[in-house]
């Protein structure tokens, strides 16, 4: 990271949109997902981080949820100036990270797609599934991505930990 960028931490149950060239986002995620969304043309994007596709028997309007989480992303857009047919989207997560418990992140990873593919929005690239968690940073105003993986053992009780100084396995996707 450059001493001009400005780093901003997208935590679970959030989302951020930003134009700034300066601006990198950037999540840990696991059985969570997040989709980086960008309009080349505007040169703005955002990014969210969502725990479960839908609230289960409720109705309701919380972020950590997917369905909620990718229209607030999607409206923000909008609102600065995106158009919906120029975004694209990228998407990573969804990891199982528990064996013992059933795969949330494969139900994160697909209710994402048909959501994606539901608003005539391409997913140019996408890093999903597996047992191992990733660190993801995102540029938005050009839509170049970075991804880490965070080494960790699979079933874990207690959450991952924080991400090692030293990232392993790092991949840029274009």
């Amino acid at each position: 990271m450059s001493t001009s960028e400005k780093m901003v931490n997208v935590v679970q149950g959030e989302y951020h949109i930003s134009a700034d060239p300066d601006c990198v986002m950037s999540t840990v995620l696991g059985s969570c997902a997040a989709v980086c969304l960008t309009d080349p043309s505007q040169k703005i994007g955002g990014m969210n981080h969502f725990l479960l596709p839908h609230r289960a028997g409720r109705a309701g309007e919380d972020v950590r949820y997917g369905a909620y989480s990718m229209e607030l992303l999607i409206n923000g857009l909008l609102k600065h100036g995106a158009r919906k047919n120029r975004m694209v989207a990228k998407l990573f997560g969804g990891a199982k990270m528990l064996t013992q418990l059933r795969d949330i992140g494969d139900s994160n990873v697909a209710f994402a797609r048909e959501f994606l593919q539901n608003e005539g929005i391409p997913i140019a690239s996408e890093s999903t599934g597996g047992n191992s968690a990733r660190r993801i940073r995102f540029w938005p105003s050009d839509g170049r991505v970075k991804q880490f993986i965070v080494p960790g053992a699979v079933d874990q009780v207690a959450p991952p930990a924080p991400p090692p100084a030293a990232a392993v396995g790092e991949i840029v996707l274009f």
